[in-house]
């Protein structure tokens, strides 16, 4: 059963969301694993930590004797891994208060307090998580095995890593998907969020309302592979060259989040992937050089892209699967409010967490991230910035669309928010998905760059400089 499309299609609050999804979580557990369950441990702290999730009371309160009697400061996170998956509300409690007695602190139910004093503090970290990881959540889906070990490289905090409530592609990626024509696209509306994109003339436009329920679209586009990961968490939809150097991934969602920001996994290796960074973070490849090369990327309206691209092809109904398609109906509630649903170590004040921003990493530079708010650039729909000697224009059209060009020191004064600009030597310029082109035929290339979250983009880049 895919519970995420069961707890999405509810319309409950996000404090139930926590907790059915926290139940869940544990019926899994106990169907998966029977009572009888033997485990290959590398130690008996990690069988006992284990048997604290067994559904038999004795078994239990066994092993709670156990972690209590023989306390160490790295049983913390494996306790609190514990109490996340737990449903038995007596038995929590206990957990609770073992947690309480042993770090001196009081936070209750509340995981937000619980995981940001854990994260803000320097990792304690048993020598066997990765195992204990690894068979636990092992039991909700085998394939989760693999995500783990001890033995592992891993380029993030294992203790960050947090399960997000489905099984590897229980939100189903899709791969190569159905394309309408834009004239096919009677059930597309003009105000409808559509992400565009145009590779080698291909031009595409991947509503909103449809990779919410997916999250991420697995293509070839303009004869290069391509993965569009739409994480709706942290309202980032960024399009990756899957090849690099020489090597094709084959990326899928894990299951699991890292800063409430979706990790993605590659089918051959079974390495867990940043979203955000485009980077193997746990796993052999973490061991390797990686970072896929983003692509540029358009969040506009369908009004505004279909007017651009009249021959654009759009992403179909026909998916494969049976959702509510309709505009705004995946993840309603998350978006109308500030909450969070999933944990993050810290937040940074200056915008609110899901004011938008445009991101900006560019591959010369990689340690200079760049924020701005989509309300100033909304209010200077005609910006110059520079990252270190890279000088840029930001243009921002009708729609609220932002797309960025390497300037190579042209100083733009016009632009009519829709194809034409003028440069401070009356030069005009015309406006494409790939560059910025003068009358004279010098051509200045788009540098690629997408909309998110404040939170989810701080989250990520703490180091970033912002514009607001």
């Amino acid at each position: 059963m895919n519970y995420w499309f069961m707890l999405k299609s509810a319309s409950i609050s996000i404090t139930m969301f926590r907790t059915l999804l926290r139940q869940s979580a544990i019926i899994l557990i106990c169907f998966i694993s029977s009572p009888g369950t033997t485990y290959s441990q590398p130690s008996q702290d990690i069988e006992k930590f284990l048997q604290l999730s067994s559904n038999q009371k004795n078994v239990r309160n066994e092993a709670l004797k156990y972690v209590d009697d023989n306390w160490q400061p790295d049983y913390v996170i494996m306790l609190l891994d514990i109490i996340y998956l737990s449903r038995d509300p007596e038995f929590t409690l206990e957990l609770l208060n073992l947690l309480k007695t042993k770090t001196g602190k009081n936070y209750g139910y509340s995981f937000h307090q619980w995981y940001e004093w854990i994260w803000n503090n320097e990792p304690l970290i048993h020598p066997n998580y990765g195992f204990f990881k690894a068979t636990l959540y092992g039991r909700i889906d085998p394939k989760f095995k693999n995500y783990f070990n001890d033995h592992q490289t891993r380029k993030i905090r294992l203790d960050e890593v947090l399960w997000g409530g489905v099984q590897q592609d229980g939100i189903p990626p899709l791969r190569s998907p159905e394309m309408a024509s834009a004239q096919e696209a009677t059930f597309m509306e003009n105000d409808n969020v559509v992400f565009g994109i145009e590779i080698n003339g291909d031009a595409r436009a991947y509503p909103k309302r449809i990779l919410a329920w997916h999250e991420m679209f697995v293509d070839s586009v303009g004869s290069i592979p391509v993965a569009g990961v739409y994480c709706t968490l942290c309202g980032t939809m960024i399009l990756y060259k899957t090849e690099h150097k020489g090597t094709k991934y084959n990326l899928g969602t894990s299951g699991f989040l890292f800063r409430s920001n979706k990790l993605m996994y590659d089918r051959e290796t079974q390495s867990l992937w940043n979203t955000l960074w485009g980077e193997p973070v746990i796993g052999s490849l973490a061991e390797q050089d990686i970072a896929l090369e983003r692509l540029s990327v358009v969040t506009t309206t369908w009004e505004e892209w279909k007017k651009r691209h009249p021959d654009t092809k759009v992403l179909s109904l026909n998916t494969g699967h049976i959702r509510d398609y309709s505009e705004g109906a995946a993840y309603r509630e998350y978006f109308a409010t500030d909450e969070l649903m999933f944990n993050i170590p810290k937040r940074d004040y200056r915008l609110r967490n899901k004011d938008e921003i445009l991101g900006l990493i560019l591959s010369d530079f990689p340690d200079k991230p760049l924020a701005l708010s989509a309300k100033f650039l909304k209010r200077k729909p005609l910006y110059h910035d520079k990252i270190e000697d890279k000088h840029l224009v930001i243009l921002t059209d009708r729609s609220g669309a932002n797309r960025v060009y390497e300037t190579k020191g042209e100083i733009f004064e016009k632009w009519d928010k829709e194809n034409t600009l003028i440069d401070d030597k009356g030069v005009t310029w015309t406006l494409s998905e790939s560059n910025l082109k003068s009358k004279h035929g010098k051509i200045l290339h788009r540098l690629p760059a997408h909309r998110a979250f404040w939170f989810g983009w701080f989250s990520a880049y703490s180091h970033t400089r912002l514009v607001k």
